[in-house]
């Protein structure tokens, strides 16, 4: 028998991420499943049972290959003709974070639960971040294997 987690029995870690020469859809990866909770024995696809992420040091993060200057975002202004396109390198100038929280958002499930979860990311440039009070548990990147993400 399967047992449900009810929210009254929801409770969030943080933990902190240094970006730095980390590769985006790796770092993302890892924060999508930090996120949603599935680091957890407590997972419940359809509640937010996820933990916090701090990622400090935006700014050195790095894409492999050409594609920070090949790869293309696109969206839409909703107005006939309106399709707009950037590359990681102008978003980079522009804000450090964003091709990390389009990566990480694009992991989560479309519509309110992946709206909300994804308000759990905070995303810095360089080493302070204001959350040093919640004592987040560091994640060091170099040392973790991809198949044994965080457990509790």
């Amino acid at each position: 028998m399967t047992k449900f987690v009810k929210k009254d029995q929801l409770s969030s870690s943080w933990y902190e991420i240094d970006a730095k020469n980390a590769v985006v859809g790796r770092l993302a990866s890892i924060i999508s499943k930090i996120i949603r909770g599935k680091n957890k024995t407590t997972y419940t696809p359809h509640m937010d049972d996820g933990d916090f992420v701090v990622v400090k040091n935006i700014e050195q993060i790095k894409f492999t290959g050409k594609k920070f200057q090949n790869k293309k975002y696109y969206k839409h202004t909703g107005h006939p003709g309106g399709i707009k396109e950037t590359t990681p390198e102008k978003l980079h100038n522009k804000k450090p974070g964003e091709a990390l929280k389009l990566a990480v958002k694009r992991m989560l499930p479309g519509g309110v639960l992946g709206k909300k979860q994804l308000t759990k990311l905070k995303i810095y440039s360089g080493n302070d971040h204001p959350h040093s009070s919640q004592n987040p548990k560091i994640i060091e990147l170099n040392k973790l294997n991809n198949k044994n993400i965080i457990r509790n």
